[in-house]
């Protein structure tokens, strides 16, 4: 019988929206905290892509296994309800601009003034300082402006966006990651902490090898398309009825790679002998090895050139991913009962623990935990009744 999950009897107040915010809750909701999703009186879900008659893909996309709590923070009662739950949580989170929740009442210092062992966690677009502290900050600005559009796509095609809000996703990864480091830390010493992450410097902090080109050559890199800046061949290559993925890692793999493709003589080629000579020969090398290939099926040389130890694998659609047999090895596709839509479909976790495992629960229906998370804490039935008469709560 396993443990309890890792992230058990700890306490979430998420007054995040949109994407990194949700993200990062949901991440600690599935891995065992009790995460209370505080909500507007109306309005709030509707807003997050098409609706489809209950609550829209996006906001059923991030928001599983948390409690919905409706509380109207534009009252002064309704701020003094959230500060209430705040006294007896671990962790505060939002994604409001910065300024936003000192205005409010609800700064860091006036949680931690209440309630010492608070961690007081904030995602913006830009940071909590510098120039650009106060500009509205989107996943596909924080895309552009941090180098990424850059670096995707080809010369022809210009700058391109990654098909994800990955610098929101990742956002909301590092601020999972900065409450469980605040976390550890307040086993040591007691109190809790500020965390702040931004969409920004999530995106920077995973720019890799690209920021390295640039601090070791001075040079900016260019697109990088679908091959790999610093290796060759390493990438899309055709087959007779779609493309695929290729990875020759090291010069071993390349010699065998030639012997696989029956094509021994580009390794006494002089344009690819070396791995620098092939990243400069890039398009001739592309051309040759897709000459190799044309006569054959993707299902042939995956099966092929996977045996003879060289990476390669299909581009799948979502669909076709979904669908293979690897993902429901891993579990990473979950049927969930919905009390509205009969069953919805979501991801599974991406990280597996052997002995505290983490669960997944339906996203909840708009304010349908107000009245057993208030009393949990204390607000008796008269209470609960005069807050939802004045519009409070819900």
């Amino acid at each position: 019988m396993p443990d309890a999950p890792p992230l058990a009897g700890i306490t979430v107040v998420d007054l995040t929206r949109y994407l990194a915010g949700p993200f990062c809750t949901q991440i600690l909701g599935d891995y065992g905290a009790e995460v209370i999703k505080v909500e507007p009186l109306k309005g709030a879900r509707e807003e997050l892509g098409p609706y489809s008659g209950s609550d829209s893909y996006f906001f059923m996309s991030t928001n599983r296994s948390k409690k919905s709590v409706q509380i109207d923070l534009r009252q002064p009662a309704g701020r003094e309800v959230l500060l209430r739950l705040a006294d007896g949580a671990d962790v505060v989170i939002d994604n409001f601009r910065p300024g936003v929740m000192e205005a409010m009442g609800l700064d860091y210092e006036t949680l931690a003034a209440r309630n010492p062992r608070i961690i007081a966690c904030s995602i913006s677009g830009f940071g909590t300082s510098g120039p650009m502290r106060d500009l509205p900050g989107f996943d596909q600005i924080a895309q552009g402006f941090s180098g990424l559009m850059s670096v995707t796509g080809t010369r022809e095609s210009g700058p391109m966006r990654v098909g994800i809000a990955i610098c929101d996703l990742l956002a909301g990864i590092f601020a999972a990651q900065g409450i469980l480091l605040a976390l550890r830390a307040r086993e040591r010493c007691g109190r809790g902490q500020r965390v702040e992450t931004s969409l920004l410097e999530a995106i920077v902090g995973v720019l890799s090898w690209s920021a390295g080109i640039f601090f070791d050559t001075g040079q900016t890199p260019g697109p990088a398309g679908n091959h790999h800046p610093l290796s060759a061949p390493h990438g899309v290559h055709m087959a007779s009825d779609r493309p695929f993925n290729i990875a020759c890692g090291n010069e071993t793999m390349w010699r065998k790679f030639v012997d696989v493709i029956g094509r021994p003589e580009l390794k006494d080629d002089e344009r690819f002998v070396t791995l620098g000579m092939r990243i400069k020969n890039r398009a001739e090398l592309t051309a040759e090895i897709n000459r190799a290939l044309g006569p054959r099926t993707v299902d042939h040389w995956i099966d092929l050139l996977n045996r003879s130890g060289i990476p390669s694998g299909p581009i799948l659609t979502v669909e076709e991913m979904f669908n293979h047999p690897q993902i429901a090895a891993r579990d990473m596709l979950l049927r969930l009962a919905h009390p509205v839509r009969g069953e919805i479909m979501t991801t599974g976790l991406p990280v597996k623990l052997s002995a505290t495992p983490g669960h997944v629960e339906r996203p909840p229906l708009l304010g349908e935990h107000t009245a057993e998370v208030l009393t949990a804490r204390g607000f008796g039935a008269g209470e609960l009744a005069r807050l939802g008469k004045a519009n409070i709560i819900h």
